[in-house]
């Protein structure tokens, strides 16, 4: 085995060249993964490509990374010159190993914004990243920042290489949509709560796929079956009462909007003014025709489903509030709360803004029920120091159908945690309610 700092070097550079040929013969390589070795017992390349799974031996890993890291720094700190290609295969060698190393990402960021490497290739090494480190923050970070890049340049290259190089950019758009929700579907299934991949999900449709009414019921539908196999996954479930509160914005928002339009088109009419309501009206005309009452009875309905066939899991409480508040809102036009993350980009505002909103406190003094007050922190959690929040008083939208479902719960189950979560979730009901 290499000890001395030449045989370093030299091995190093040959595991870099085997890893830049190994992307050259495969260039579609789907995972990458450490293959438990203690040290090299063959004399043969530590890269081990078996169709596309891309493995690195653990041997060699104690010599590889902290070379091509402290190659990098002095490369930074113009000690030492690297030319182009050289910058590529290290900070590719160094990512696929450490992926938060954000150095590394700046100066592939350098390296898009020259034009000498295609921001379609970082798009593919994030992803190998999150296959082995799916929570990767600064690798989520790096991919936001190659999306934004595609959006700015308005060139959105085609995703898919069979016979779509002409595609319409609206075409691309969904492409490249399609691929990042799989890429975060892929890296929630990897890790739980993936809190970061889950607000990546919630950036990319605010930015890529603009919250259309068409985008929100895809994503409705396809993780469906996901928070079926994950009832503890909490980020699952916050995303899924993010679709469904930006559902509702939509529509409801868009139908104000085209009302206040037609009002004022009738009292100065003029024919581009027309011309726009049309458009506004066709934009719009999608959007009435989705059932919302009807989408949250069926949300409320997996809910329901899912408490009874894996009891004991707060998660499925916590949004069961969510999708009865938003019930709320559509029959009494309750304030209805921003659900995005807050602070998945510092270039969206919205999201930054979220704690400052009065409906987003409404609804904390609304849905914290069995919860403890900042004031109360330093105590231990014990249901003496629980404390009933009041709630202004609501018309309700078949509470009685909660109640029963309360009751017939704690008559039926045997999980302790459950019957605790069902008689939290009345007590909430009764403070929400004002009954």
């Amino acid at each position: 085995m290499a000890e001395s700092p030449e045989e370093v070097a030299v091995l190093v550079q040959r595991v870099v060249k085997d890893i830049r040929n190994a992307f050259q013969r495969n260039p579609h390589i789907d995972e990458i993964g450490l293959i438990p070795c203690p040290e090299a017992r063959y004399n043969r390349s530590p890269i081990v490509l078996v169709e596309n799974k891309l493995g690195v031996e653990s041997w060699c890993v104690k010599f590889l990374l902290p070379y091509v890291h402290n190659k990098l720094l002095l490369y930074r700190q113009r000690k030492q010159w690297l030319n182009k290609d050289e910058l590529i295969d290290i900070t590719c060698t160094l990512l696929l190993l450490n992926p938060d190393f954000t150095t590394a990402w700046n100066v592939r960021k350098e390296l898009i914004l020259s034009g000498t490497l295609n921001p379609l290739k970082d798009l593919h090494l994030g992803k190998l990243a999150l296959t082995k480190f799916p929570k990767s923050p600064e690798t989520w970070i790096h991919r936001r920042w190659v999306l934004q890049q595609l959006i700015q340049e308005n060139s959105l290259p085609s995703l898919a290489t069979k016979g779509n190089l002409g595609a319409a950019p609206v075409e691309r758009i969904h492409r490249l949509v399609q691929e990042e929700m799989n890429v975060c579907s892929e890296a929630a299934g990897r890790y739980p709560s993936n809190y970061n991949a889950w607000s990546h999900r919630i950036w990319v449709l605010q930015h890529l796929a603009k919250l259309t009414v068409k985008v929100l019921l895809d994503e409705l539908a396809s993780t469906k079956y996901w928070v079926s196999m994950h009832v503890s996954d909490h980020s699952g479930f916050h995303y899924r009462q993010f679709l469904l509160n930006s559902l509702i914005r939509r529509t409801v928002t868009d139908k104000n909007i085209l009302v206040q339009k037609q009002v004022v088109s009738e009292q100065n009419p003029s024919p581009q003014k027309e011309e726009e309501s049309a458009e506004t009206e066709a934009a719009c005309a999608e959007e009435q025709s989705v059932d919302l009452p009807g989408r949250l009875d069926e949300e409320m309905e997996l809910c329901s489903e899912l408490i009874d066939n894996y009891p004991g899991h707060e998660t499925l409480w916590c949004h069961r509030r969510c999708v009865f508040y938003l019930q709320q809102h559509l029959s009494n036009k309750l304030p209805l709360v921003n659900m995005s993350v807050s602070s998945v980009d510092s270039s969206d505002e919205s999201l930054n803004n979220s704690h400052h909103s009065p409906a987003v406190s409404h609804l904390a003094q609304a849905m914290d029920v069995d919860g403890l007050n900042e004031s109360s922190s330093k105590h231990s959690y014990t249901q003496e120091t629980k404390r009933l929040k009041r709630a202004p008083v609501q018309d309700s939208l078949g509470p009685e159908m909660e109640y029963q479902f309360v009751d017939k719960v704690l008559s039926t189950c045997r999980d302790v945690d459950q019957a605790r979560f069902a008689t939290a979730y009345r007590k909430w009901l009764v403070t929400f309610l004002g009954q």
